[in-house]
């Protein structure tokens, strides 16, 4: 049962994350309706996302199809996260129908910025950089790569664009150990909001437990704070849950992604 704080919570998230249209220098373009904030990644840059939508039984399917057509003739994939508090209640059934498929169960958590900061104990011989370079970003690609096992080349592209465009919108971080990456984390801050996203925050199997997750937290949060981010937010997988519960984080919805491939033809 959500509390009347979790329900505000919630709608600040809505109108900071969901319904920001504020272009963020990764060279996506966004198209607002009263219905839907549609993020599209532009000449291989960006990301694709349908990050809002206000839907009714009667409105879902066309609309689910228009996504559909627009990114069928891009030849694009996009990703549709579904929180637990959209309408329809079945929308996550609508898209498995209509040829998405599920791709991660997680849940938004958020905490105050200033109940995070902490000392950042790292094991023997790890250390804390800051990526401010390209030579940096391929370091955190890298990290990002092997610990979730797949391609993050997109993503490189985009942090790039944003180093260029946007460089004060976020701030990355890599941890290396016996000169090599073990982890990695991102924190993400857009204009005019006292919301804070994180991002990342994977580690090596043979380095979890030792304090690593919690250092790259504290930094981020530090970082947050001095800008005047009052809150931090983030979509936390199952994993990740129980460290940040612990940590002061509580979880105000859950939400479900789903992913959309053009056909093989059009790739």
């Amino acid at each position: 049962m959500r509390t009347e704080d979790d329900l505000g919570l919630r709608d600040q998230f809505d109108s900071q994350v969901r319904r920001n249209a504020t272009p963020d220098g990764s060279g996506s373009t966004v198209h607002v309706t009263p219905d839907l904030v549609r993020w599209a990644a532009n000449d291989g840059l960006g990301w694709s996302e349908i990050s809002w939508a206000r839907l009714n039984a009667e409105s879902a399917h066309d609309v689910i199809a228009r996504q559909i057509d627009f990114f069928h003739e891009l030849g694009q994939r996009f990703v549709w996260r579904v929180y637990d508090y959209d309408e329809p209640s079945d929308l996550g059934a609508r898209l498995l129908d209509a040829g998405f498929t599920l791709l991660s169960i997680s849940s938004v958590m958020i905490t105050d910025t200033a109940s995070l900061v902490g000392p950042e104990h790292l094991p023997n011989g790890a250390e804390m950089v800051e990526v401010t370079n390209e030579a940096g970003v391929d370091l955190l690609i890298r990290t990002h790569e092997a610990v979730f096992g797949h391609s993050h080349q997109d993503l490189r592209r985009s942090i790039l664009a944003r180093l260029k465009t946007a460089p004060l919108e976020s701030a990355m971080f890599v941890v290396t150990a016996k000169g090599a990456p073990v982890s990695a984390a991102r924190i993400e801050f857009r204009p005019n909001c006292d919301l804070a996203t994180l991002w990342g925050g994977g580690t090596m199997p043979e380095w979890r437990g030792q304090g690593i997750y919690k250092a790259l937290l504290y930094r981020r949060a530090q970082v947050a704070l001095n800008r005047g981010y009052r809150r931090l937010v983030v979509l936390a997988s199952e994993q990740s849950q129980s460290i940040l519960q612990r940590l002061g984080f509580r979880a105000i919805a859950g939400v479900t992604t789903y992913s959309w491939d053009p056909p093989t033809s059009l790739k």
